[in-house]
């Protein structure tokens, strides 16, 4: 259950998601101090596609869901300059400019375990929130796709631990892209005792999170591609053949 490190389940490309005003200035703050410098995401701008020699994962012949390019060109890999201690044990290296590298096979792995965990639910009883600009589009696809229920933007206070507000809701589980600017929704996931899955960068702290899907939640690309295939891994789960492609789950910039 959510507010175990230990136990349990588990306790960027050129366009990174700019701040986002629905957060609290706390969080805002907090989320500015990890974000990408303006150099650094130049620098990703004028990469012409994936560094394809680029080392990203400790096993070289992991079967991954997609080919390590695949994930290279979305920037699933590419973390901030900070980490924090929970987030050690995802990162595979840091790169000569400061970055934190994410070791894709466990992402990949972590999207399976998470694929997993959602199949054991009812559809409706599963809820997604995304407060990050570059994760709404990809997160309200996956709720469509899965059959799930969807809050994105401003997550309103009360949505789960207020019965008298109009949009309250008794979901199971949760799945949030960042814990930071979803702090909200982990809070009161918290309060009602569900579980809690997040997307989690170098830079995260995930004391309340249950699973850990360590990604860039930065990036569009980046988000498009990780609920892309939890969509897709969640419905093979329930027998059911997915029919989603990756153009799907991309927004518009």
């Amino acid at each position: 259950m959510s507010g175990n490190d230990n136990e349990g389940l588990d306790a960027t490309e050129s366009d990174v998601d700019p701040a986002d005003d629905t957060v609290t200035a706390d969080e805002d703050a907090e989320t500015a101090e990890h974000e990408q410098p303006a150099e650094v995401e130049e620098a990703e701008a004028e990469t012409d596609g994936p560094e394809l020699d680029e080392d990203v994962m400790s096993d070289e012949e992991a079967d991954l869901l997609i080919s390590v390019e695949d994930y290279l060109g979305a920037g699933v890999h590419i973390g901030t300059q900070q980490n924090t201690n929970d987030m050690q044990r995802f990162i595979h290296r840091v790169r000569t400019d400061g970055l934190y590298v994410l070791d894709v096979s466990m992402t990949d792995s972590r999207i399976r375990t998470a694929a997993d965990f959602l199949s054991n639910y009812e559809p409706e009883q599963i809820l997604v929130a995304s407060s990050r600009q570059y994760g709404r589009f990809p997160a309200e696809k996956f709720a469509d796709a899965v059959g799930a229920r969807a809050r994105t933007g401003r997550f309103i206070p009360g949505t789960l631990t207020n019965p008298k507000y109009e949009g309250y809701i008794e979901p199971d589980v949760i799945v949030v892209t960042d814990p930071i600017g979803d702090s909200q929704a982990v809070k009161e996931a918290i309060t009602v005792g569900i579980p809690v899955i997040a997307m989690c960068d170098s830079n995260n702290t995930t004391s309340n999170v249950d699973l850990v899907v360590p990604t860039n939640n930065k990036g569009r690309k980046a988000l498009s591609v990780v609920y892309w295939l939890l969509a897709n891994e969640t419905l093979d789960r329930r027998g059911a053949e997915p029919t989603y492609g990756l153009d799907d789950f991309e927004s518009d910039i």
